[in-house]
């Protein structure tokens, strides 16, 4: 992974190469009149700051440079955006005038902000975990659950025991649900009682409180009555 300086270093590279092919293309297109308007463009000694980006005239060639110090054999050193190579600028008269697109190339080395969450950003551990996720709803088939002190299966019990006769469990639940014994939320509970009945029949035998007397209908046994 490139790091900031490596970046900026593309990123000015890549202005350089720009402005070079502009300005190749600039000199073809305008031939010995731009050439005179080069020259007239030819900067003063004043006029040059290290660490600014410049045109210049480097082996009969128009290039932008980057100054970087005044060179102890008398103008300046320079670095050839272009290439990354360390050159000479021995005076101010080989200087063009500032490089386009110099400011351009600090602009695109600038490093960006991170982007928040509301732009993409991935929340931090700590973050997800303090995110409660909401708990499931509970079932709604659970009928023999006990309502009011009496669960589906002692509502039944006790409606036949009432009742002194068989009912089928269909019969069973309107009766518990208009005398109020039980309240049910699920979609088939006469099923449900059903299963219920039959269940506490195959664990109890004798001493179970439903006896089957025909088919889907159910009776209270003896020690139901009492």
């Amino acid at each position: 992974m490139l790091t900031l300086q490596e970046k900026q270093e593309r990123a000015a590279r890549r202005a350089a190469r720009i402005a070079a092919k502009h300005m190749a293309i600039r000199s073809a297109a305008l031939g010995q009149g731009e050439a005179r308007e080069t020259r007239s463009e030819v900067m003063k000694k004043n006029e040059v700051k290290v660490g600014s980006a410049y045109l210049a005239k480097v082996s009969d060639k128009v290039v932008p440079v980057r100054i970087t110090g005044t060179s102890g054999h008398g103008g300046w050193d320079a670095v050839n955006e272009a290439t990354g190579k360390k050159v000479r600028i021995k005076s101010a008269q080989r200087l063009r005038g500032p490089a386009p697109g110099a400011g351009k190339a600090v602009a695109a080395a600038a490093p960006t902000a991170a982007p928040t969450a509301a732009q993409g950003a991935k929340p931090d551990g700590k973050a997800a975990k303090d995110t409660k996720v909401a708990p499931k709803a509970p079932k709604a088939k659970r009928a023999a659950k006990k309502r009011d002190g009496l669960s589906g299966l002692d509502a039944g019990a006790k409606v036949l025991a009432l009742a002194g006769k068989p009912m089928n469990t269909k019969q069973m639940v309107e009766k518990m649900l208009a005398d109020g014994l039980w309240k049910t939320g699920g979609k088939t509970p006469a099923a449900t009682i059903y299963a219920a009945i039959l269940r506490e029949v195959r664990a109890k035998g004798k001493d179970a409180r439903f006896r089957k007397v025909e088919r889907g209908k159910f009776e209270a046994a003896e020690a139901a009555r009492q």
